[in-house]
């Protein structure tokens, strides 16, 4: 039986809900500059619901991994519900940062990557980022957080009490012919469900714009195994 009431931060409870928000929160306002990684977990509680689930209030921090070590640790606080339903439901999040705004705005950097691969002549094709030796090109760097925030609608949507994803590795990149004027991007990405520690295969289909945001076209979950017919949830 999952405890009620307050929880210890630093226990894999807390974490994984907070872990959770945390996708949440890189679906709305990630970029090719810009994708949240979870800093601290400092006061955590849980309660059944009614309706039928289990909420978790967090209050946690978080740090811009394109900014390094140097930039600014942003504060929030959210509610993860996680349904109990027969089907898998998605967990239903709401979160508030406080001084998002403040974060370093990448508009210029955004738009002059923008400008440097929407034209036919500079399709991307890359595998492995990083690399088995943990090493990534700077020019794949914009890349790998469009992937990460790409992978963040699956993470989110595939999440339960029961698992705790993070993206392993972009196994791939392919830059498909776009008639939007967005930059189309096939990643076959590998998420690490750390209480398994399954590695499970995604390949998905996502677009990105300067201003509409990444979204995630289509999604198709790819079994190691022959055998297998669906995802793990």
């Amino acid at each position: 039986m999952a405890s009620t009431g307050d929880l210890e931060p630093t226990h894999y409870p807390a974490r994984r809900a907070a872990q959770v928000a945390l996708h949440y929160l890189n679906t709305h306002h990630g970029s090719p500059f810009r994708v949240f990684g979870l800093q601290q977990v400092h006061k955590a509680s849980a309660e059944d619901v009614e309706a039928g689930g289990r909420k978790y209030k967090l209050d946690f921090s978080v740090t811009d991994w394109a900014s390094g070590s140097a930039g600014p640790a942003l504060r929030c606080s959210a509610d993860v519900l996680f349904p109990r339903t027969e089907r898998h439901s998605a967990p239903d999040v709401k979160l508030r940062c406080e001084a998002l705004q403040q974060i370093n705005r990448t508009a210029q950097e955004e738009e002059a990557f923008y400008q440097k691969h929407i034209t036919p002549d500079s399709a991307v094709s890359a595998r492995d980022i990083p690399d088995s030796y943990g090493n990534m090109s700077e020019e794949m760097q914009p890349f790998w957080r469009l992937a990460r925030v790409a992978a963040s609608f699956i993470m989110l949507r595939e999440s339960s009490e029961n698992t705790e994803f993070n993206m392993a590795q972009v196994a791939s990149v392919t830059q498909q012919e776009s008639s939007e004027e967005q930059l189309m991007l096939e990643f076959v990405v590998l998420l690490h469900d750390l209480p398994s520690q399954e590695i499970v295969q995604w390949k998905l289909l996502a677009s990105w714009s300067p201003d509409r945001g990444v979204r995630v076209l289509q999604t198709e979950w790819q079994p190691r195994c022959p055998h297998a017919t669906k995802p793990p949830n």
